[in-house]
Parts: C-alpha cells; sequence; structure tokens
C-alpha cells in the first residue's frame, strides 16, 4: 500500500510495535524528533510536510502512562499546527480506562478527563484496543474505534487444539467477551464470583459453571499485578479443573508482583498481545507474546479508506 497523503508516526512508548504497523502498511516511517529537556519537558517536531495529510500518531500507555500522555498530546498539536488535514491516536493500550466511573464519594471519572485531553489537544478519531469497559467510547465528541484481540488470541487456542474447553471470566464484568470467546473455540462458560476489596485487592469466592476435568481458559482484558487471576487458580483447581490451565489477555501491564505471581500459579501458557511493550526482565517461561500490529494496520488502512472497520470482527 502507498499513498503519499497517509502518514503514520509513532511515539516513544513502543516503536517497535510502531514500526512493525508502519511495514504491514508499506510505507515510511514518518520522520519525527521527539526529545526531552534538562528539566523534563517533552519536545516534538515533524520533520516532513504534513500540510493536508492524513497523520496517524501510534502511541500505547506504558508503565510511565503520564509521560506517555503528555507526549501524545504533544505530538496531535504539532501535528494540527502543521496543518494536518486530520490526525488519528491509535492508542493500543488506553491508560487510566480503570477509572472509568465513580466507585466512591469524592473521585475523579480519569478516563473522561484523558478523553477530554485528547480531543482538546486536536486529535480527529482516536483506535483503541480491548477497552476496560465500552462506555469509555461515550467519553469522547469524536469517532472512538474499539478494536479486539479476541480474533488473534481465538486463532492461537484453535491452532493448539485443545480438548474439553472452558473459558472462565474472571468476574461478571468480563462475562460477555469470555462468551463469545468461548462460542469461538467452541467451548463452555464459567463465571469467577469475584469481591474486590479495595484496588489491587480482590478475593475470588467460588466459581459458576462447571470445570471439573476441563482444560480451562482465563480470559481478561488485561493482567497487571495478576492478583485476581492467581487467585482465581486456587478456587479453580478446588474445583477440580484439569492440569492444564491457559491464561489469555490482549495487555500485559505486569506491574508489581505481578511475574512473581504468575511463576508460582504454574499456568500452562500465559498468552498476551504486543499492545504494550514488556521488556526481558518482565518475560517468563510460559509467557507467549502475539502481535497485533496486523490487527492495527488494517484498521488504520480501512480508516484512511473509508471502509468498514466492524467487518474485521465478522
Amino acid at each position: 500500500m502507498a499513498n503519499s497523503e497517509l502518514r503514520v508516526f509513532h511515539g516513544t512508548s513502543h516503536p517497535e510495535l510502531g514500526d512493525r504497523i508502519i511495514k504491514q502498511l508499506g510505507i515510511k516511517n514518518g520522520e519525527i524528533k521527539i526529545s526531552r529537556f534538562a528539566g523534563g519537558e517533552i519536545y516534538a517536531r515533524i520533520n516532513e510536510n504534513v500540510r493536508g495529510a492524513s497523520c496517524v500518531i501510534v502511541q500505547t500507555c506504558t508503565d510511565h502512562v503520564n509521560d506517555d500522555l503528555m507526549e501524545l498530546f504533544i505530538i496531535i498539536d504539532a501535528m494540527k499546527r502543521a496543518s494536518a488535514k486530520s490526525v488519528t491516536a491509535v492508542i493500543p493500550h488506553f491508560g487510566y480506562a480503570r477509572q472509568d466511573r465513580k466507585a466512591a464519594s469524592r473521585e475523579p471519572i480519569s478516563a473522561r478527563l484523558v478523553a477530554n485531553l485528547i480531543e482538546k489537544a486536536g486529535a480527529d478519531r482516536v483506535v483503541a484496543m480491548d477497552l476496560h469497559s465500552d462506555q469509555i467510547q461515550g467519553f469522547f465528541n469524536i469517532p472512538v474505534d474499539t478494536l479486539t484481540a479476541l480474533p488473534i488470541l481465538a486463532n492461537y487456542i484453535d491452532e493448539k487444539k485443545l480438548k474439553d474447553l472452558v473459558v472462565v471470566a474472571p468476574d461478571t464484568g468480563r462475562a460477555k467477551v469470555a462468551k463469545k470467546l468461548a462460542d469461538r473455540v467452541g467451548a463452555k462458560l464459567a463465571i469467577l464470583h469475584k469481591v474486590r476489596a479495595e484496588h489491587h485487592k480482590s478475593e475470588v469466592t467460588h466459581v459458576v459453571g462447571d470445570v471439573k476435568g476441563k482444560t480451562v481458559i482465563i480470559t481478561d482484558d488485561m493482567i497487571d499485578t495478576a492478583g485476581t487471576i492467581t487467585a482465581g487458580v486456587e478456587t479453580l483447581r478446588q474445583e477440580g479443573c484439569g492440569k492444564d490451565i491457559y491464561v489469555v489477555a490482549t495487555h500485559g501491564i505486569f506491574s508489581g508482583p505481578a511475574v512473581e505471581r504468575m511463576a508460582k500459579a504454574n499456568f500452562t501458557e500465559v498468552v498476551v498481545t504486543d499492545s504494550v511493550p514488556i521488556p526481558k526482565d518482565k518475560q517468563f517461561k510460559g509467557l507467549k507474546i502475539l502481535s497485533a500490529a496486523d490487527l492495527l494496520a488494517e484498521a488504520i488502512k480501512r480508516n484512511y479508506e473509508n471502509k468498514s472497520i466492524t467487518s474485521l470482527f465478522d
């Protein structure tokens, strides 16, 4: 694919993913300079003419989420001031997505604030993968394309030709997506009943559904500290599930004790996408990283050509 009007750039949060997306599109990397002043302020300059061009900036949110977002805002502003025709922000992992409602009094709705800031910076469209909740789309007054890694994960499971499968949702909020995955791979559905006392602390009390003797696939949108998933494994084993337990998720954040917890849980395999970079010190035995570059590149291409995104998942 070659078209001088489409320009795709990437920030510093995940340059490997950005390069893979651009390579898949068959175009050259957009020329951009990103640096930091001695005081920590971020500087960005577009090093090519983008006047009248359809610009795309790929910038995911890592464990340096505040720097990643600020860099995104500054790049978008630079593109708009360079007279770009349109700016699409491709944010595979959308930062602050879990703060999507007021769970207690005097709390912010930070996901809404981030949405406002992206719009204010000048973005005309947002592309994200597996948002923590669908309602985040409503925080924007610009188009939001929400992609899902479900086909990528389902295809990988199919290739393994596993028997006696049951897909387990880690909580009721994930049950709808878990059901879609179960339907794709021909599995039964079970749900973990979870009680969360506070952030990053939850307890799984029981399993709804039959897991006895089954090969289990636990699915979630992200693995952060892995507290919920590892607590769920203990409950599943108490219910007599088979020896093989797989975990599939879109975003492998792996914060704090996550790697240690997953190593102790002795999963057969943990499967995530490359929506965020996973450094060597966070990689472990049994981890499988699938690339979402093809999916993201196809979404960029279809947006540019005014074609349907939904048909990607039909």
